[in-house]
This record gives structure tokens, C-alpha cells and sequence, in this order.
């Protein structure tokens, strides 16, 4: 099992290479019938922070059987309903395994680029809010440089490098749906 996992949001297949990684990380989840529920965390509000409620409005679609999608655009989660959302999730689901999608600032070199950890993510950091850990996996894109007045490098960043990231992790997500559900179908056919 891989801790961490790194790519290029601009590199060919990186949507290739995120879904790779999570079916081998997350496949396991859903062999042992736990859901897993993707919590895309930001705002609307705000360009650099718009990453999570993107991949969200992307993959909206999905959230069937055992893969749900938490935060849009239409309904956001943020640091004043972070908290409400966690506890509504645990209490309609049994032992779910989290994953949170938010932005995050960085080095200049690494703008573009998506980690993906197998530790959670701690919202609101780049703005000094106190909110719990969220996750056993989470999913970040760099969407700016990190520094001082990170309000405003959040307000002023490219909507072209957020989208592409956006792009990228939401595809990576959807194929790896398509792929676990075609392997969970395959073995429910081996069975019968």
C-alpha cells in the first residue's frame, strides 16, 4: 500500500494514474462493504477554494451503492457546515471511509500538482480556522504559492489552473467508480 501518491494535474493520463492508485488503495474499502464517501470541501465564493465544490458539481452523478459525493456547488461545505456534515454522515452510514477534496496553497513548482495521502486533511490550515481532521485519505490540488495574505492569493488565482485540476481529479474518481463496479458486477457473476 502507497502513502502518498503525486502527479501533474497537466501531465497526458494523470487521470489514468489517480484512478490506478485509488482502485488499489480503496478497492479493499469496498470489498469489506464499507462505503466510501468523497467530502469536497470549499467554497463558491471564492476562486482558489472552489477546487472540492467542483470536483463535487463533476461527479454529482455518481453517488450510488457503496461511492457517495459530498459538496457541490449548489450546496458547498465549508467551515461553517463542515461539523453538521460529518455527524449527518456518520450517522447514515455504517463505518464509512472518507475521503476530503480540498485546494491547498504550495510551492511554486508544485502549482498544478495532486497529492493524494492516506492521512486525513485538515480544512480551513492556509486560513487559520480550527476544524477537525477530516478522512482517512485525502485529495489536494495546489492551486496557488503559499506566503503571507493567503485570503487573498485564494481570491486571485487562475480559474484555468483550478478547473484543470478539477478536470483531472474528477475523472480520475469517475473511472475508478466504473472500474470497481465492473469488478464488483464481474464477481457477483463468478458467485452465481
Amino acid at each position: 500500500m502507497n502513502e502518498n501518491f503525486s502527479i501533474d494535474a497537466f501531465s497526458p493520463f494523470a487521470y489514468v494514474k489517480i484512478k490506478d492508485y485509488l482502485l488499489t488503495e480503496l478497492q479493499p474499502v469496498l470489498d469489506n462493504n464499507r462505503p466510501i464517501i468523497f467530502i469536497c470541501i470549499g467554497s463558491d465564493r471564492s476562486t482558489g477554494d472552489s477546487l472540492g465544490p467542483l470536483v463535487g458539481h463533476k461527479l454529482k452523478f455518481i453517488s450510488k451503492d457503496k461511492i457517495h459525493i459530498y459538496g457541490t456547488l449548489e450546496n458547498p461545505i465549508h467551515a461553517k457546515n463542515i461539523i453538521t456534515i460529518l455527524e449527518k454522515i456518520k450517522f447514515n452510514f455504517n463505518d464509512p471511509y472518507i475521503v476530503a477534496i480540498d485546494s491547498c496553497l504550495g510551492c511554486l513548482n508544485n502549482i498544478g500538482k495532486i497529492f493524494i495521502q492516506k492521512k486525513p486533511l485538515l480544512p480551513g490550515l492556509a486560513l487559520n480556522k480550527s476544524l477537525p481532521p477530516v478522512g482517512e485519505m485525502s485529495i489536494t490540488g495546489i492551486v496557488n504559492i503559499s506566503g503571507n495574505f493567503e485570503f487573498l492569493v485564494l481570491q486571485n488565482t487562475r480559474l484555468y489552473t483550478v478547473m484543470s485540476l478539477a478536470d483531472t481529479i474528477s475523472r480520475g474518481i469517475y473511472h475508478f467508480t466504473l472500474k470497481s463496479i465492473k469488478r464488483n458486477n464481474s464477481n457477483v457473476n463468478d458467485i452465481i
